[in-house]
C-alpha cells in the first residue's frame, strides 16, 4: 500500500513514521527533515490512501476534490471540517448534539461581546471563530485583558478575518485531556488519551502556542473515562452530523475538560493533535494504515492496539515563537539526540540552507520523543535528548509532565 500524508510539520512526521511500519509512505510538501519528502501535489500523487493532516486544506476542501476522482481519503469533507474551520458552528452542533460543553456566546459586535463578559465570573475564555493556527484562544484570569482581547480580535489587529466573529465561553476548571477518535462516518474507536501545554512558558504561564509537548497515556483518563467520552461525546456528534448529511470520515480530536461534574468538550479539532500525534501514535503496536484505510472505507472493522510504554515529547521552538520566530539558524544535535535509547526526534518547522544543513524555517521547529517504562523515565530520556539539540534562541518548556512524573 502506498499512503500519501498531507502536510508539513511534526505531526505529519510522526504519522508517516508509523505509517511507514506497514506500508510505503510519501509525504506532501513534507520538509527536508522528513524522508520521502515531495513537492508534487496530492493530486499528482496515485497512492491507495491519501491521509490529510493540517487543518487548512481540510477546510479549503482537498479532501472532497481527491474523492471526486474516486480517491480513499482519511480526512473530513469541507462540511465536516467546519467542525474546526468555525467554533460558532462546532458550539452549536454540540448543543444540538447534546454532547456537555461550557455555555457561550458568539460576537460580532464590540458592546455585545463585553457585556456578556460581563455575566461571567472568570476564567475568562476568548476564542477566534476562524482558523488561527492553533493561538487563537485566550484564557485568562483578568477582565481588562479579556476585554482587550474583544477589541484586538473583532479588529482584526490579532488574526485578521479569523478573528472578526469571536466565541465567549465561561471559564471550566479541572484537569484537561485530548483524545482522538477515528471514525468512519457510523462508527468511532479511540485512540490512547494524551495530555498537552499550550502555554509557552513554565507552569502554564504566557501566550498561547499550538502546544509545546504532550504525554500519554494519562493517568486520569482510564477506559471508564474513554468509554464514557466516545459515547456521550463522540457519537452524539457523528450521529448529529449524519443528520445534517456529513459523512465524516476521518479523526475527531475532543479537546476536554474533566470538571468536577464530569467531561466537557472545549473543542473538536478535525485533524490529528500536534504535538498528541507525536505521543499517540508511536504507541500503536496495530497497524496504523490498516485502521485508517478502514475508516476512509467506510468500514472500521480494527481495534487499535497500544503499548504499555509512555511517551513524553518536548517541543523545541524558534526564539520569539508565538510572535514572528527568527528563523535561518543552523540546528545541531538532532543525530545526537537520536541515538539515545527511545528517542525519535520529529521535524517541523525546518529548512534546508546552501550548505546541506538543517535550518529554523518556523515556530515550532522539532519535537523531541522519547519513550520509557514510566511517564518519569521517558520524560528524563526525552529532557536528555533535548540538551543535544541547539541553534540560537532555542526555547522550550522545563516542565512537560512534571507533575503527572513527580518531578
Amino acid at each position: 500500500m502506498l499512503v500519501c500524508v498531507v502536510g508539513a510539520g511534526g505531526r505529519e512526521h510522526a504519522l508517516a513514521s508509523v505509517l511507514g511500519r506497514t506500508a510505503d509512505v510519501v509525504v506532501t510538501p513534507g520538509n527536508p527533515g522528513i524522508a520521502n519528502s515531495t513537492d508534487a501535489s496530492p493530486e499528482e500523487i496515485d497512492a491507495d490512501l491519501y491521509v490529510i493532516g493540517p487543518e487548512a486544506p481540510l477546510v479549503d476542501g482537498l479532501a472532497d476534490r481527491l474523492r471526486s476522482d474516486g480517491k480513499l481519503v482519511f480526512g473530513p469533507g469541507a462540511d465536516g471540517a467546519m467542525l474546526e474551520g468555525s467554533k460558532a458552528w462546532m458550539k452549536g452542533l454540540l448543543a444540538e448534539a447534546g454532547v456537555p460543553t461550557a455555555d457561550f456566546g458568539t460576537f460580532v459586535e464590540r458592546g455585545d461581546a463585553l457585556a456578556f463578559l460581563d455575566t461571567l465570573e472568570p476564567p475568562y475564555v476568548v476564542k477566534t471563530d476562524g482558523l488561527a493556527a492553533g493561538k487563537g484562544v485566550l484564557v485568562t484570569e483578568s477582565k481588562q485583558e479579556a476585554q482587550a482581547a474583544v477589541d484586538r480580535y473583532l479588529s482584526g489587529e490579532a488574526f485578521g478575518e479569523a478573528g472578526r466573529r469571536l466565541v465567549i465561553e465561561e471559564g471550566l476548571v479541572g484537569p484537561e485531556v485530548s483524545l482522538l477518535a477515528v471514525c468512519d462516518g457510523t462508527n468511532a474507536v479511540a485512540l490512547a488519551p494524551a495530555q498537552d501545554f499550550k502555554r509557552i512558558d513554565d507552569g502554564d504561564e504566557g501566550r498561547n502556542t499550538g502546544g509545546m509537548g504532550a504525554y500519554s497515556p494519562v493517568p486520569v483518563a482510564g477506559q471508564d473515562l474513554v468509554d464514557d467520552i466516545v459515547h456521550n461525546c463522540v457519537l452524539p456528534t457523528l450521529s448529529t452530523l449524519r443528520d445534517r448529511g456529513i459523512d465524516y470520515r476521518g479523526v475527531l480530536y475532543a479537546g476536554l475538560m474533566l470538571t468536577p461534574s464530569g467531561p466537557k468538550m472545549l473543542e473538536y479539532n478535525v485533524r490529528f493533535g500536534d504535538p498528541e500525534a507525536q505521543v499517540v501514535l508511536p504507541r500503536l503496536t496495530s497497524d496504523l494504515a490498516e485502521l485508517l484505510a478502514e475508516a476512509a472505507a467506510g468500514e472500521l472493522k480494527s481495534q487499535p492496539e497500544f503499548s504499555s510504554k509512555a511517551h513524553v515529547t518536548v517541543v523545541c521552538a524558534s526564539e520569539n515563537y508565538p510572535g514572528s520566530p527568527r528563523i535561518g539558524d543552523v540546528i545541531k544535535g538532532i543525530e545526537d539526540a537520536r541515538e539515545l535509547e527511545g528517542v525519535e526526534v520529529f521535524c517541523a518547522g525546518v529548512a534546508e540552507n546552501d550548505e546541506g544543513d538543517l535550518v529554523t524555517a518556523g515556530g515550532r521547529v522539532l519535537s523531541v520523543c522519547a519513550s520509557g517504562d514510566s511517564i518519569l523515565e521517558a520524560r528524563s530520556r526525552a529532557y536528555e535528548a533535548v540538551s543535544k539539540v541547539s541553534w540560537p534562541g532555542m526555547q522550550y518548556r522545563s516542565d512537560i509532565a512534571a507533575h503527572t512524573a513527580g518531578g
